[in-house]
């Protein structure tokens, strides 16, 4: 999936209702809250530093991995479904890969998507792969909130209350700190397209199980 602009240009997100549905500015929407690029900071000057590394495996584990992707990229759902399991499996649960996992947001399905499942920190990785596994499910609403109500569904069987699930939703802070982070990390990194995936510092794209376990085995041996 190639990056496409988010938000209107990477900036633009309204908050619809108390339900929290978040919408480009190029949409029709109701007059309420809105953030946009004429009436907030720039946002290369918002503080990202309370956006949390999502992370598994051992801190001090030798190859370190990091996986950026979008939550309604269907590459990457199958990479969830084949190697990151076999990657879980044999490599972060037994202490020699650490594992970090960014969001990229190509869209607001993917901005909403990352809302609910960083709304319970501890329950993270647990969220991310009800999305993955049910990814056409939920984005086959016939309107945005449909897709924001089969977001909700899967928040509240993982485990989240009604009201973690509308805070989270309606946090108008929260959904511009997280695009600024994704452009601040999307830019650093010079990544374009998901899965992105690095191995101790090294760009790779999407592949398969077999080359991806040679890149990490060979990590592990030098």
């Amino acid at each position: 999936m190639d990056r496409r602009t988010l938000i209107a240009g990477a900036a633009a997100v309204a908050a619809i209702g108390a339900g929290g549905v978040y919408w480009s500015r190029r949409e029709a929407a109701p007059a309420t809250t809105q953030i946009n690029a004429s009436t907030t900071e720039d946002l290369e000057a918002i503080d990202t530093s309370s956006v949390i590394e999502m992370v598994q495996g051992t801190p001090d584990a030798k190859v370190t991995v990091l996986e950026y992707a979008s939550f309604t990229c269907p590459h990457c759902a199958s990479f969830h479904a084949g190697p990151y399991q076999q990657l879980k499996s044999d490599y972060i649960d037994t202490g020699k890969v650490r594992f970090i996992y960014r969001d990229v947001y190509f869209d607001r399905f993917g901005l909403w998507a990352s809302m609910i499942a960083r709304c319970d920190p501890n329950r993270f990785f647990g969220i991310s792969s009800l999305l993955y596994k049910q990814q056409k499910d939920w984005l086959g609403g016939e309107s945005p909130a449909a897709i924001a109500d089969n977001l909700r569904k899967i928040g509240k069987v993982a485990g989240l209350t009604d009201d973690q699930v509308e805070t989270c939703l309606a946090n108008e802070d929260t959904a511009k700190t997280l695009v600024a982070w994704y452009e601040k990390n999307t830019a650093a990194d010079d990544v374009s397209g998901t899965p992105t995936l690095f191995i101790n510092g090294t760009k790779h794209s999407n592949m398969n199980w077999a080359d991806f376990k040679k890149l990490i085995d060979t990590a592990l041996e030098d």
